[in-house]
């Protein structure tokens, strides 16, 4: 069954708890006051049953069937409809998790559609339970606290993410370290909180204006208007992660490319290095090899070369051998290789 909590409440004061969505509706005629179901992903019967016995407009119902939507604020007749999107933050492995709540307010009833674990509306239950004289107030004091609950659950989001861009600006500097994929994906992060957040300003804002058209109580006016401040603190200190991060990628694509430069570098220098000394090798070879050919000639032994002979033969062959060398040292020696 997707009803987490189901309730009845007269004069802020819980009066029965149904076991069924029919036993709800059944009760809320029987004996009026305001009905208070809480639904964890129900089915699409159960919530087109809800939406017939409430009388809730289509384009609403379908959005909550489908899920995925993003935060707004609607109004159907006398009939309001919010998607909230709540966030978490996993310190087991540093990520942001957003979910989605659907939210129904009419005169005489609130019905609640959550996709995901967060937010804790058992706590927003309790809170006002033991808080008659807000709930008294009506549907309106259970939308005000949906939204504070809300916005509250974003606080440990922001620290969260805070100390997760504190350890990037610490690792900016540290030789071999390489954070931009960790810069790329805190980013993607602070965006997709920014679109969960940003919103709410408006919708805050569109709630204070028709609260008089509404007759909304004055007292869950200024409660609004303390939810709109935090909202505001949360979106400011989100544009200044959004900025910070900015930054950050631009220092490190700069110390990627400046590593990268001193790399080349490093590698141009060792490829010049390795060129002189293949050049001073290359010239040796060259000058041994110039003794080796004379030698070559004269140590094949034919019986008729005419220096085997020769008194001078000897002496022609170790000055051919020392001069050739001697002069391909000097030309070496001219050129820089040696």
């Amino acid at each position: 069954m997707a009803i987490v909590d189901n309730g009845i409440y007269v004069d802020g004061v819980r009066t029965e708890n149904p076991a069924s969505l029919a036993e709800t509706f059944e009760l809320m005629h029987a004996r009026g006051g305001m009905g208070w179901i809480g639904l964890y992903r129900p089915s699409e019967e159960e919530v087109r049953q809800v939406a017939a016995e409430f009388g809730l407009h289509e384009l609403a119902v379908e959005d909550a069937l489908t899920g995925h939507q993003r935060s707004k604020l609607e109004r159907y007749g006398d009939t309001l409809f919010l998607v909230l999107r709540p966030a978490r933050y996993l310190d087991d492995v540093e990520e942001v998790e957003f979910g989605e709540l659907h939210v129904f307010v009419g005169p005489t009833f609130v019905v609640t559609i959550r996709h995901a674990e967060s937010p804790s509306l058992g706590r927003v239950r309790h809170r006002l339970e033991n808080d008659p004289a807000l709930l008294a107030r009506g549907p309106e004091a259970v939308l005000y606290a949906i939204l504070d609950e809300v916005v509250d659950e974003y606080a440990p989001v922001v620290a969260g993410l805070e100390n997760d861009i504190d350890e990037i600006e610490a690792q900016l500097f540290v030789a071999e370290s390489d954070l931009t994929q960790r810069i790329y994906e805190l980013s993607r992060e602070v965006i997709g909180f920014q679109r969960a957040t940003q919103p709410l300003r408006e919708m805050l804002e569109a709630l204070l204006r028709g609260s008089e058209k509404y007759a909304v109580d004055g007292e869950l006016q200024r409660y609004l208007r303390d939810v709109l401040d935090h909202t505001i603190r949360v979106i400011d200190r989100s544009a200044t992660f959004r900025t910070v991060l900015d930054n950050a990628l631009t220092v490190e694509s700069t110390i990627v490319a400046r590593r990268q430069n001193d790399e080349m570098r490093r590698m141009t220098e060792e490829s010049i290095r390795q060129g002189e000394e293949v050049k001073k090798i290359s010239s040796w070879a060259a000058i041994f090899f110039a003794p080796t050919i004379v030698a070559g000639v004269y140590g094949m032994n034919f019986d008729a070369m005419p220096e085997l002979h020769w008194v001078f033969g000897y002496p022609m062959a170790i000055g051919l051998m020392v001069g050739g060398a001697f002069v391909l040292y000097l030309v070496f020696k001219r050129k820089g290789w040696l």
